[in-house]
């Protein structure tokens, strides 16, 4: 049997979130196939957690661990760490390094990706409409006339580098401008502040199932708060409607974009993309490479609008890392 390592946890503001999804790959996936091991990566250390709750080091120089004076090397590795370092390519890097297969899509796309600035920009010369959009770093000057001459009010302001909704603000007055500036600075020290797109929100699951790229059923949302921020997203505070209360034609449509845009990154792996629908028209917000995988994540949702279960969901990522050569 193959040696999985499930990694988890991660050093942002997301570790708990990435244990929960972690910890959801190892109850799902079919132990009779494949010998399971879950592993903490926390800023205090890298650690393989046994089935008795004991820690053991891993050893950073093969991602290897020695239990109980038994060497265990991984096949291959599942991904499931929101964030730093497995969402924004350090740890892909790492382990196309070491030749160790992983579920998430590679290095490059993950740096992409994470950068929600470099992603839009790169997809905007495919005909991917994205909202009109200002950049800041820490340390700029702070023009809120020219902020809010170019965005408009309301507005959004995002880390640039971040997930699972930390650190986003949405500014409906001049006054919340700077609050909402620092509060982002937080998580990041880029910012992306966005004109706000009175819409529909959809989440729009693409992924490689079984050798084909694949449109999951999309996700309407329907948030009780002012926009999808954390509460909403993992506190309950929103309705997930799969499928979405959309146009046939505009399910097709918005599709169409998520899948051109996994083909243009050469995705791989898992991908969600955040979509606001404006006069039939998709724009696109950013695409999340490790979404959450708990039972009521959205992706595990559209999964099984699509009849996918769990043990499928995550068994074609491993199957399908297991047969990409990573020498």
């Amino acid at each position: 049997m193959k040696n999985v390592a499930i990694i988890m946890g991660g050093y942002s503001s997301e570790f708990q979130i990435s244990l929960t999804s972690g910890n959801v790959v190892y109850q799902s996936l079919d132990k009779s196939k494949y010998s399971l091991y879950r592993v903490h990566i926390l800023e205090k250390g890298w650690e393989l957690v046994d089935a008795d709750d004991a820690h053991y080091p891993i050893n950073k120089h093969d991602f290897s661990a020695d239990v109980k004076g038994q060497k265990i090397n991984f096949d291959v590795v599942f991904n499931a760490i929101h964030g730093t370092p497995g969402e924004d390519g350090l740890l892909q890097a790492y382990f196309q390094l070491l030749g160790i297969p992983q579920t998430a899509c590679d290095y490059y796309q993950a740096a992409l990706t994470f950068n929600k600035r470099d992603l839009l920009a790169v997809l905007r010369p495919y005909g991917i409409k994205t909202a009109v959009s200002y950049y800041l770093n820490e340390g700029d000057a702070i023009d809120q006339d020219k902020i809010i001459a170019t965005v408009g009010l309301p507005c959004f302001v995002k880390p640039n580098k971040a997930g699972s909704s930390f650190g986003i603000s949405k500014v409906k007055t001049k006054d919340e401008l700077l609050y909402a500036i620092a509060n982002a600075y937080k998580e990041d020290n880029e910012l992306i502040i966005e004109s706000f797109l009175d819409g529909t929100e959809v989440s729009v699951g693409v992924i490689n199932y079984k050798g084909a790229i694949t449109v999951l059923p999309i996700t309407e949302i329907v948030s009780e708060n002012d926009f999808f921020d954390y509460e909403a997203k993992y506190l309950g505070k929103s309705q997930e409607i799969t499928p979405a209360r959309i146009s046939d034609a505009l399910t097709e449509k918005v599709g169409a974009v998520a899948k051109r845009a996994y083909e243009v990154l050469k995705m791989k792996g898992f991908s969600r993309s955040e979509f606001i629908i404006v006069d039939d028209e998709p724009y696109m917000l950013e695409m999340n490479t490790i979404p959450g995988m708990t039972t009521e994540s959205i992706l595990p949702q559209q999964a099984k609008a699509a009849g996918i279960s769990l043990a499928d969901l995550f068994g074609n990522a491993l199957e399908l890392a297991l047969a990409t050569d990573t020498k």
